[in-house]
């Protein structure tokens, strides 16, 4: 949960803030949906999704949409601060056309709606190694986005670029479990520390706490910089 360095910021807010999620049925989305209900700055959790919520609190209140159709559910991108966790992979998107409509075009359209809205500050999970230029589908499109997000006139934006996730989905990713056994081993080098796996809970940490700071301008934390401010290896929780 939010830690006890931030208290004074929790304290100075007069006004309880909204918070707007997409992708808060994923791996790093479940986590913050939770760690946002638990924290006394935000009165009120948006969270926006193609499939119903698990998770049940008085402040969260889901919307279920067909994500063809955002721009029909515009109202619905008012608050404070957008969270983005939408993501999924190939396999189950069925192919790279699906996956880019998913992890971009989607993503690039509900930034709007927010930013239309007056969404003060915009928080994107990324890729460590997001690049538009890159030779990789998926680096490519996370790049692609994390470019598009940046051009966008929101007062503040916050880009979490995190090494492999581990926890449990409710689906299997090979890549993933095999990275997520190995790195922490590799990870042990220090030429490689930085690349140490995340827990998704603990990205979820990081995003809540950065959204409670009373920053402006663009962001971008890379790899070890996404653990949370009081936590310094992946095993902690």
């Amino acid at each position: 949960m939010i830690s006890v360095e931030h208290s004074s910021i929790l304290q100075q807010s007069q006004t309880p803030k909204t918070a707007i999620v997409i992708g808060a049925t994923g791996l790093v989305g479940s986590a913050l949906v939770k760690e946002l209900a638990a924290c006394s700055y935000y009165s009120k959790i948006v969270t926006i999704t193609r499939r119903r919520v698990t998770f049940h609190d008085d402040k969260v209140e889901n919307h279920v949409i067909d994500f063809e159709c955002l721009s029909e559910h515009a109202a619905m991108f008012q608050g404070d601060v957008m969270f983005s966790c939408l993501g999924t992979t190939k396999k189950q998107a069925g192919s790279i056309v699906a996956q880019r409509k998913i992890d971009l075009d989607y993503q690039i359209s509900a930034a709007k709606l927010a930013c239309d809205n007056k969404v003060a500050h915009y928080l994107l999970v990324s890729s460590s190694g997001a690049n538009a230029q890159s030779a990789s589908q998926y680096l490519k499109m996370k790049g692609e986005l994390d470019d598009a997000i940046k051009a966008m006139p929101f007062k503040r934006i916050s880009i979490v670029k995190p090494s492999v996730l581990l926890g449990e989905r409710n689906h299997f990713r090979f890549g993933e479990k095999i990275a997520g056994a190995l790195l922490p081993f590799l990870c042990k080098l220090p030429m490689l520390k930085r690349y140490r796996p995340i827990q998704g809970k603990q990205v979820a940490q990081k995003l809540v706490q950065l959204s409670i700071q009373q920053n402006e301008g663009i962001e971008e934390l890379v790899l070890d910089e996404v653990f949370p401010d009081n936590q310094t290896t992946a095993g902690q929780a």
